[in-house]
């Protein structure tokens, strides 16, 4: 049976039905220049071996792709947990979080607690190297159940088989190479020999698998260290430790077992320790501290962490009032344009700099202002008589995208700021070869807040993530290392209640829509997890400003 496929070009191809993807690439294999490495096919990420069996349109992905550069990523982490597993069998291995371009990567044996040396480091990128070069293929298959179950059982893989306990398709899919094998979470390449651009760098007491940049996939660019962050998924990792939760599997059991609400109590509970120390910090500096500067990336939980260490500040007698830059909006008109010529409003001079480092000095002068309100229906700012000064016992919090930007306060005198981050940096995996994105995490709190209190469907957030992806890492993530403080706001149980709220979200979009693929993939990664129910999610909880039933006004 003929087939007919549109290409991306608009050109047109007849096929036989069941014909590889791969049949229809262009003469040598690349794009652009790029090596082709997947594909769309009807807007789903597909390997290069998916057959075609229906008409349709096929889109080539190469690493300058979004969806490509994942693709890679995940291949990679495929090949360094073979590689593991041919030279270390019986090491503890974790592929754990993002780490600037690459991921940290944990390693223990028996005989040695103190981690991964640099000899196994450099055989372990000799044997990914020499896989590289053998150009193996990499196989997706539908296996029984059992036969899994069986496999992974005989591997003395338990991070698998806990994460198989919580599913009952008849068929698992798994990727093959050379004898080893794991749960298919997502599209690989077909080859191993695709796969050539890596680094594998020392990070005590593990390493760090650095990848190109999307932006330029031939080159492996200069390691850049984040220790901050680092300590950040550390300390998250510890308390990981202490509730005895690593994986989505062991999650899984704990919500099976009714054990959740518990559970759920000591992650706030772990919340609230650390917000209470970040107050008592800057209570023994009160007498410096006027200014509080809270930053972080999108649907990090900055508004309700700023509420709840309003309430610790007091507890240490300290009032906190509250200035927002938006009200320092400059509007239409005068606002910079980005490479589209449309208005960038996450742009730090989309905001009057001039004005509101001027108020700032003059609150911590002792002097009162006139506060301006952006009127966001008229767009344009308004000055409605709402005056604001500062007593000795208190301080004013800015909670914004820029808020660790050095020239958000350029003419504050030094000394009398205090910083503080704030991410969603989860320390959980789905198993020890596939780690959860912590910028995914994010996504799914954004889907479901904008969704609940701005009217807006999931498929609008998705066509919005990568500009506002674009604007972290240019406005706020060049900044990280200006905090005085850092809170992880990741909740190891959230997954389990978001489920609940954004599956029915994402089934909205629909194949013929772009924005279907990101869809796809992470309702299949949302089939990994438990469903708990948000009944015993406190009323104060971070997670509460995107689900809703919050006791915090907004």
């Amino acid at each position: 049976m003929k087939l007919n496929v549109t290409l991306a070009d608009g050109s047109n191809s007849e096929v036989e039905s069941g014909a590889p993807v791969s049949s229809l690439m262009p003469d040598g294999n690349t794009q652009d220049g790029f090596p082709i490495i997947a594909a769309l096919v009807d807007n789903d990420v597909a390997s290069l071996s998916y057959p075609i069996t229906v008409h349709g349109n096929v889109a080539f992905l190469t690493m300058t792709d979004a969806h490509g550069w994942r693709v890679y990523r995940n291949s990679l982490c495929f090949l360094l947990g073979k590689a593991v597993h041919d030279l270390f069998p019986k090491a503890e291995f974790s592929i754990e979080h993002s780490f600037g371009l690459g991921l940290y990567c944990s390693f223990h044996t028996k005989s040695d607690d103190e981690g991964i040396t640099t000899e196994q480091i450099s055989q372990i990128s000799e044997r990914m190297h020499e896989l590289v070069s053998a150009g193996l293929p990499i196989e997706r298959r539908k296996v029984a159940y059992a036969d899994a179950v069986d496999a992974f059982s005989a591997a003395e893989q338990q991070d698998k088989l806990s994460l198989l306990s919580h599913r009952n398709s008849p068929h698992v899919v798994l990727h093959f190479c050379d004898g080893f094998s794991d749960i298919a979470h997502g599209s690989l390449v077909i080859n191993t020999d695709a796969l050539s651009k890596f680094k594998l760098i020392p990070y005590k007491p593990g390493f760090v698998l650095h990848l190109p940049d999307r932006s330029d996939p031939e080159t492996i660019p200069e390691f850049e260290d984040q220790p901050h962050l680092f300590n950040i998924f550390q300390e998250h990792k510890q308390w990981g430790r202490i509730l005895g939760v690593n994986t989505a599997g062991r999650l899984n059991e704990i919500v099976e077992s009714g054990e959740i609400g518990e559970f759920i109590r000591i992650n706030e509970a772990l919340h609230e320790k650390k917000i209470a120390s970040i107050a008592d910090r800057i209570a023994a500096a009160r007498d410096n501290i006027r200014i509080v500067l809270i930053a972080g990336p999108s649907s990090a939980g900055k508004t309700t962490f700023a509420k709840r260490l309003t309430t610790q500040l007091r507890v240490n007698g300290i009032r906190a009032v509250t200035l927002g830059t938006d009200d320092y909006f400059l509007g239409p008109g005068k606002n910079p344009l980005d490479s589209e010529g449309k208005p960038d409003f996450e742009h730090i001079e989309a905001v009057d700099i001039p004005l509101f480092n001027q108020h700032l000095l003059e609150l911590v002068e002792g002097k009162t202002v006139d506060v301006p309100t952006f009127n966001f229906e008229a767009k344009k700012r308004e000055f409605n008589g709402n005056k604001l000064s500062i007593d000795k016992d208190q301080v004013v919090i800015i909670e914004g995208i820029h808020g660790l930007n050095p020239r958000l306060t350029e003419l504050v005198p030094q000394g009398v700021e205090f910083r503080i981050y704030i991410s969603a940096l989860t320390q959980l995996s789905l198993d020890s070869n596939n780690r959860i994105s912590t910028t995914d995490n994010r996504l799914m709190r954004r889907i479901v807040r904008d969704h609940h209190f701005r009217g807006h469907s999931a498929h609008f957030s998705l066509k919005l993530w990568p500009s506002v992806r674009r604007g972290e890492k240019k406005w706020i993530f060049p900044f990280q290392k200006q905090a005085d403080a850092t809170f992880n706001s990741a909740l190891d149980y959230e997954l389990a209640v978001l489920k609940t709220f954004v599956e029915p979200l994402l089934e909205q979009i629909k194949p013929d829509q772009p924005e279907y693929a990101e869809a796809r993939r992470l309702s299949e990664f949302l089939m990994n997890f438990r469903t708990a129910s948000p009944a015993d999610v406190p009323a104060n909880s971070i997670l509460r400003e995107y689900i809703g039933g919050s006791d915090l006004h907004y």
